[in-house]
């Protein structure tokens, strides 16, 4: 038995095979043309006026996750096998020179560059300091510009957070020709490091500190080292990258406290002198 076709103007039966209107566009519809085209001066301009910071994210940011992903090693981990194979063992100033040039014509870097180490090289020098703190290894490049700096007899504790990071300086730190008794490399977060510095790694206080890991967490160590009585009356603590990224909170209080006094040698990224940074330079006055 086979089945009748019902009229389509049967009331029974929808009508399949009419047009359908198209829906009504609403406010969250297609963008207007005429809207795109409003909108972009501002992100010409936008893009014409932060090109550095773009080309800065670029290579510190895609370029370098494609690296990492197609090498399997860290930036840091890349750095290390060029200065194997074009720095000169046991010359801290070589090793130096040969990060700097890698950074500037291979990957950037990211680290304090030349016009910073400059200003880092000479306080150093001129304090003459017994010992030295140093929050952020990194690769070892400001280590190694503390540590050919010391006056005979002294001593840089750096502590770095990530093992794989630490490694690396590790091996960069000992192939510029400085053992133990002058360099030691403390693995750990700052904020549990410092509170043992005293009973763990024989650190009474120390006349010079440069912070240099993540400026959000500056003032954090800032008052610990003040908590632990860490800091000596007339003690320099070197903050970088106080001005890019910034580290606000910090600067307002080694400002407001009273117990600082304050001066920042302005300077810029490496590589990017369009970009604007800093060095607080702040001299402890003691807790009274």
């Amino acid at each position: 038995m086979t089945r009748g076709c019902i009229p389509q103007d049967s009331p029974s039966c929808p009508l399949l095979f009419t047009k359908q209107k198209p829906p009504a566009q609403g406010p969250g519809g297609d963008m207007s043309p005429a809207i795109v085209l409003a909108f972009l001066p501002l992100v010409v301009t936008l893009l014409v006026r932060y090109r550095h910071h773009f080309w800065l994210l670029v290579r510190t940011v895609l370029l370098r996750s494609l690296r990492d992903c197609l090498s399997g090693l860290r930036i840091e981990e890349r750095a290390f096998s060029y200065v194997l194979t074009h720095a000169l063992p046991g010359d801290p100033g070589h090793i130096i020179t040969t990060l700097d040039h890698w950074s500037s014509h291979c990957e950037y870097l990211g680290h304090m560059g030349p016009v910073k180490g400059q200003v880092l090289t000479r306080l150093v020098e001129e304090k003459a300091p017994v010992c030295v703190l140093e929050l952020g290894t990194y690769c070892g490049y400001s280590t190694l510009l503390i540590a050919r700096a010391l006056p005979a007899g002294g001593r840089l504790l750096t502590v770095e957070r990530d093992p794989r990071t630490a490694l690396v300086a590790e091996k960069l730190i000992r192939l510029a020709g400085f053992d133990e008794s002058t360099v030691e490399l403390i693995v750990g977060s700052s904020e549990e490091v410092i509170p043992c510095l005293r009973t763990q790694h024989g650190l009474s206080r120390a006349e010079l500190v440069l912070l240099a890991h993540r400026p959000r967490y500056y003032l954090r160590d800032l008052q610990l080292l003040e908590a632990h009585a860490l800091l000596p009356a007339g003690a320099t603590v070197l903050a970088d990258h106080v001005l890019f990224p910034g580290a606000p909170r910090f600067l307002q209080y080694a400002k407001s406290c009273g117990h600082y006094r304050c001066r920042l040698h302005h300077t810029s990224l490496p590589d990017f002198p369009a970009i604007k940074d800093g060095i607080a330079q702040l001299t402890y006055a003691g807790p009274g």
